[in-house]
């Protein structure tokens, strides 16, 4: 392996590089997109079942922030829960909007490792094919072991490259459905609760 590695040239460097910070992202990723951790399934049937008995206050506010990004939502709108229903959705919007920020954390990393990991490969694939004409140039095509050096590196950074861009554009595409996916069921129950507050529905699903 380390041979396959040297004989790919220094643009094999930046691919290996690009294919362990590829690694890290979809390891963190798994870990923190978990619906569990983001978007608890019974954490609203646990507000509204605390407002009901008018428990809703400072405390149980601070505590249902540190809960989960859920938790910030709901949190940013029961601040406002006595306002005007409008004002409501706006605060949830607001915080909303930045638990999406975080949870698209990296994806951006990750989508541009995919496009630029091939484009690293077929730089190696020009740099290796110079190489060889440049043996030819000189050389003639006396020496084979050192065309195969200039072909093998050609193909040996663009494999590389292919091998880091696929995955990685796998999963980029994977955690982008996972971020809207979560985000939907997010906004959800946020707009549940906000109706449940202001009297529009029971809060028996």
């Amino acid at each position: 392996m380390l041979e396959l590695i040297l004989s790919g040239g220094w643009l094999m460097a930046p691919i290996i590089l690009c294919s362990l910070v590829s690694i890290f992202i979809v390891i963190e990723r798994f870990l923190t997109l978990r619906e569990k951790k983001i978007a608890p399934p019974d954490l609203v049937d646990q507000i509204i079942r605390l407002h009901q008995k008018n428990g809703i206050n400072n405390d149980a506010i601070k505590k249902l922030y540190k809960n989960s990004p859920l938790g910030r939502v709901f949190a940013a709108g029961l601040r406002n829960m006595n306002t005007e229903r409008e004002l409501m959705k706006e605060s949830i919007e607001e915080e909303g909007r930045q638990v999406a920020q975080e949870l698209e954390r990296f994806l951006t990393t990750l989508g541009t490792i995919a496009s630029i990991t091939p484009l690293l490969g077929l730089l190696g694939t020009v740099v290796g094919m110079i190489k060889v004409f440049a043996v030819i140039t000189s050389l003639g095509v006396g020496d084979p072991k050192v065309l195969a050096d200039g072909i093998s590196q050609a193909l040996l950074t663009t494999a590389a490259g292919l091998s880091v861009a696929i995955p990685s554009l796998m999963f980029y595409r994977f955690f982008r459905g996972r971020v809207d996916e979560l985000l939907l069921k997010m906004e959800a129950q946020a707009i549940y609760l906000v109706e449940v507050v202001h009297g529009d529905r029971s809060g028996e699903k």
